[in-house]
């Protein structure tokens, strides 16, 4: 995983599997990542092949982050595969989804 500061926007890269392996250290390192003056998270998807329940928990857990800090979690390119688990949990109304 991959993690640059851009600014007032946190990017997040590298994701292939997001599961309940890794779910939690994810959202730790995220969070532990995030500046001060930061209320942005940007996650590309666009390498994941996988994410399960405990996996969009933690993603709905950054949202959470972000918007206490007055930001939002922009999920960039997701993969087919997570695009149609965002669609039949309905995240996708949740999350602003760009592709770019």
């Amino acid at each position: 995983m991959n993690i640059q500061s851009q600014g007032n926007t946190l990017a997040v890269s590298g994701i292939t599997e997001l599961n309940s392996g890794n779910a939690g250290s994810f959202r730790d390192q995220v969070r532990a990542a995030l500046a001060e003056a930061q209320n942005n998270i940007d996650i590309d998807l666009s390498q994941m092949g996988f994410v399960d329940s405990a996996g969009l928990g933690s993603l709905v857990a950054l949202r959470k982050t972000a918007c206490e800090r007055n930001g939002r979690v922009r999920l960039i390119n997701p993969s087919p595969h997570v695009q149609q688990i965002l669609e039949l949990t309905r995240l996708h109304r949740v999350f602003e989804i760009v592709r770019m």
